[in-house]
């Protein structure tokens, strides 16, 4: 049985990794390392410091240090700090998002994105770019931030976050497909599914099964 650390930033993207491991990947051992800080930090200070990075080294090694197998970050603000870790690390440690990447550069060229943590939404363009160029697509990326949709589901309102996201969703009717940017918007896949008619792609789904094939 494979152990698994997933590494959390916010307590809202835990629930959706699970799901995603209980219905791609049961057979894996999942364990959970949350520090609330970091989304915290992140937004307070702006950017991703050296400090942070130093902080994501330290979260990994003790994973590994308590026999991991493989590493799945599950905040989509620290792209960075990530690679940082998966440079050192003798696991292998995926980005939440890469997967979900990959999937939509498959699925088209112009591809839409609805966030809803602005300070995570610049680093993830940045990083499809780089993963457009590695496979040499001209595909281009529109993302929008829905207003309060994250503050919604912090206060335990899933509902109205979910209708927030299917709301706006519209905007990308056209496109070839939306990507459901964080782990926490996974759960707003159906409300956008019934408001869009093109793909609705989400990032837990797509990490797990890359990962299973990663470890084997």
């Amino acid at each position: 049985m494979p152990r698994i650390a997933l590494i959390h930033a916010v307590t809202v993207a835990m629930a959706p990794v699970h799901d995603a491991f209980r219905q791609l990947w049961p057979e894996a051992e999942c364990v959970d390392i949350l520090d609330t800080s970091l989304s915290r930090d992140r937004e307070r200070d702006g950017r991703l410091t050296e400090a942070m990075t130093g902080r994501f080294l330290l979260l990994a090694k003790y994973a590994e240090d308590n026999g991991a197998d493989g590493i799945l970050f599950t905040c989509s603000a620290f792209g960075e700090a990530i690679e940082a870790v998966a440079t050192k690390a003798r696991v292998p440690v995926l980005k939440p998002n890469e997967a979900m990447f990959e999937a939509a550069l498959a699925a088209g060229k112009r591809l839409g994105m609805l966030a809803t943590f602005e300070p995570s939404v610049a680093g993830m363009e940045a990083e499809f770019r780089d993963i457009a160029g590695q496979v040499k697509s001209g595909a281009t990326l529109e993302s929008f931030c829905v207003p309060g949709a994250m503050k919604a589901l912090q206060a335990g309102d899933g509902a109205e976050h979910d209708e927030r996201l299917a709301i706006v969703a519209p905007r990308f009717a056209d496109y070839d497909a939306v990507m459901l940017a964080h782990f926490s918007t996974s759960r707003a896949a159906a409300a956008v599914r019934a408001a869009v008619r093109c793909p609705v792609l989400t990032a837990p789904g797509a990490a797990v099964t890359k990962l299973k094939g990663m470890i084997g």
